[in-house]
């Protein structure tokens, strides 16, 4: 497993049970989308449904990091940013056979609020990384299975400071009540907050020694959704992708950072 990551583009992955996914997304006609392409080619991700915005840019970031590893960024969206249902809906074909669509906020609300509809409606589990923070629609929050906010994201969303357990469970419990089956809160190195069915608990991470940050939360839900989609209870999904995030903290970069499978399981 090595997909996903802040940088050149982000939109929809949809993930079949047993793993095979499709990136469904929009690049501009550079250097960038042609190389953004060719990594997810290289890692056996299906492009088909990637198209050329010809009128627009690849969607860039611009990352800088703290001597913590904390990092701020500023994203130009370019192509990302004209990703419309009309394209989505070219794609449909892998909507049928996807079991779980994962979804983040880099690509224009509508088009993630038609999207998160469409899937509902054909019973597939949606699955939202609310990054950038947004403020977000009840009908798209009752669209979703599974939301994994960070402390922040939790916060814009429920009026809630999240600061710890309790918190936590506040925050959830108001994500629940507005229609979303399950939430994962992540909390950094404290690991990941579930509620699920009425009960919950602190999932958590592996201790390490960050030096960069950007891309865990990409590579925590990317790494949670591949381990659900192999039939991984909620619970041993979570502790694959706190493993996943813990090893991309470790090294510098967005994609560069994320790990293969082989790094996790070991």
């Amino acid at each position: 497993m090595n997909a996903g990551g802040k940088g050149a583009n982000q939109a929809v992955a949809a993930a079949r049970l047993g793993g095979l996914v499709t990136f469904i997304g929009k690049i501009g006609n550079d250097i960038f989308g042609k190389q953004a392409v060719k990594h997810l080619k290289d890692e056996g991700i299906n492009v088909d449904y990637v198209f050329v915005d010809t009128e627009n840019p690849s969607g860039v970031a611009m990352i800088t990091v703290d001597h913590k590893g904390e990092n701020s960024i500023v994203v130009a969206p370019g192509s990302n940013g004209t990703l419309s249902p009309a394209d989505f809906d070219k794609g449909l074909t892998e909507l049928n056979e996807s079991e779980y669509i994962l979804m983040q906020l880099e690509t224009p609300i509508p088009t993630v609020e038609y999207i998160a509809a469409k899937a509902y409606q054909k019973q597939k589990k949606v699955v939202l990384n609310p990054a950038p923070a947004a403020k977000l629609s009840i009908e798209l929050l009752q669209n979703l299975y599974l939301i994994t906010p960070n402390e922040t994201e939790a916060e814009l969303l429920t009026g809630v400071k999240v600061t710890d357990e309790s918190s936590a469970l506040k925050a959830a419990t108001v994500l629940h009540i507005k229609g979303v089956e399950i939430v994962i809160i992540t909390m950094g190195s404290a690991g990941a907050f579930l509620l699920e069915n009425g009960t919950s608990e602190i999932i958590k991470a592996p201790k390490v020694d960050a030096v960069d940050t950007t891309a865990a939360g990409d590579t925590f839900n990317g790494a949670l959704v591949v381990a659900l989609s192999e039939g991984k209870s909620i619970r041993e999904s979570i502790v694959f992708a706190n493993k996943a995030a813990s090893i991309s903290v470790t090294r510098i970069g967005a994609q560069s950072s994320v790990p293969y499978r082989k790094e996790i399981i070991t």
